[in-house]
């Protein structure tokens, strides 16, 4: 007997050159930027440090490089929570009613959580995703790493709740299509990502990380002690 297919996004279609999201695939993505970032600031700040060893007195030199270096991550991780900043038209007679609909597909706490921060939470496979209207960001288990993901729904002009819904739905129909669909704008240390991130939607991030690191105690198996020879 055939065992039957997991459901699949048909946007999948589009991107076909796309390998299909995983976790070892989305770690190794992580790796990726952590290198790219780490090469992009190494030589500000080996500037820095080589202009004061050659000349002390051209320190403030070496204060500009050094503020390149951290300035650079920073932009990075702008740009990357950018896709959870609320976008599109607002239409406030209608989201009442989007909400409400937003609201049977969560559980109390994520309803709560998304009313007080415009965030979803949801947990999946791959972490713990927090859905906005035009993006996602995923917390792996652990909390340590933020990836943020840019997706959005064909329709641009519904209500804010409505694309929420959407991208929920997505996510919960077929969560590795769903990553492998997404543009990936970041990845990286969930503190930067939450310096950047409004301050109403933070706890949002807090939520999601209490969650990631619960994730990775349920994952970690239990040991046992080994009885000593005799």
């Amino acid at each position: 007997m055939a065992a039957t297919a997991e459901p699949a996004l048909p946007e999948l279609a589009a991107v076909p050159w796309r390998k299909r999201a995983s976790r070892d695939s989305l770690r190794a993505w992580g790796r990726l930027w952590t290198v790219w970032t780490t090469l992009s600031v190494l030589p500000f700040a080996a500037a820095a440090v080589g202009l004061f060893l050659l000349e002390p007195l051209s320190f403030p030199v070496g204060i500009a490089c050094l503020a390149h270096a951290w300035i650079i991550p920073e932009l990075y991780a702008f740009r990357g929570v950018g896709v959870v900043r609320p976008k599109g038209p607002r239409h406030a007679r209608y989201e009442p009613v989007a909400q409400g609909l937003l609201g049977d597909l969560l559980g109390h706490e994520s309803r709560e959580l998304q009313r007080r921060t415009g965030l979803a939470l949801e947990r999946g496979r791959l972490g713990v995703w927090l859905v906005g209207e035009a993006g996602a960001l995923l917390l792996p288990p652990g909390g340590r790493r933020v990836s943020c993901f840019c997706v959005g729904t064909r329709e641009r002009e519904l209500p804010p709740s409505d694309r929420i819904a959407h991208l929920v739905l997505a996510l919960r129909t077929d969560e590795e299509g769903f990553a492998t669909v997404a543009n990936k704008a970041f990845s990286g240390a969930a503190w930067r990502v939450r310096r950047r991130l409004a301050p109403g939607q933070r706890p949002a991030l807090a939520a999601g990380r209490v969650q990631a690191r619960q994730q990775r105690t349920t994952a970690r198996p239990y040991l046992r002690a080994t009885p000593r020879r005799q």
